[in-house]
């Protein structure tokens, strides 16, 4: 919930920043939030959302922003790429919102983020760690996660005390889990181990054991 009240504060700071003339024009600041609020990973998209709605009533608690309160317009992804970019053109085109927090799955993420550049609106990126998100080279997408190579960094020097010579991956076959094993293998293999075997699970899986076998 943490994430999302910074990820809310930020996205304000970049209408300041931008300057988009039509949040102001209206009589709330809207801000759009693209989570999965139903699919397999709904319980994440969720924490998200209800950190969201606890820093605008913070926010709106303390009078809003230059005296106008917050409105968020939330719209569920289903855990689902193609639904996060309907329901970032839906927030741009219909609701006309100027900034948009979200959508939790690199993959929903990456999906969305044609439809900002077409329409020029930013996106903070509250959780996707994707590294292509920055790569692709977007200029309205700003985020406050890690992508999976610093993540990895953050691993590097317990790598000799582990005694880690060679690791297997699982994980899951969406953009984050093939960008954290290509980052995690690179270190361990920069590190002189090696990578094992390399499996690959859908999303909505809960059984792993043929994969641990």
């Amino acid at each position: 919930m943490t994430r999302a009240i910074r990820a809310l504060s930020i996205a304000l700071a970049v209408l300041f920043a931008v300057g988009a003339p039509a949040a102001w024009a209206q009589d709330t600041v809207k801000v759009g939030v693209i989570e999965p609020l139903s699919g397999p990973v709904a319980a994440s998209g969720n924490y998200v959302r209800m950190g969201a709605e606890i820093a605008r009533d913070w926010i709106n608690g303390k009078g809003g922003v230059l005296g106008r309160k917050i409105e968020l317009l939330i719209e569920d992804n289903k855990s689902d790429p193609k639904e996060a970019a309907t329901a970032a053109e839906k927030l741009i085109v219909r609701d006309k919102v100027p900034v948009i927090m979200g959508a939790w799955g690199s993959s929903m993420t990456l999906a969305a983020m044609p439809k900002l550049a077409e329409y020029g609106v930013p996106m903070v990126v509250e959780t996707s760690s994707a590294a292509t998100i920055t790569k692709q080279g977007n200029p309205w997408i700003f985020r406050i996660s890690p992508p999976s190579e610093m993540e990895a960094l953050g691993l590097q020097k317990y790598l000799k005390d582990f005694g880690i010579k060679q690791a297997d991956f699982l994980a899951v076959n969406t953009d984050w889990g093939r960008g954290s094993v290509a980052a995690f293998g690179d270190l361990l293999k920069k590190s002189g181990g090696s990578v094992g075997t390399v499996e690959f699970m859908d999303q909505a899986a809960t059984d792993m054991n043929a994969q641990i076998t």
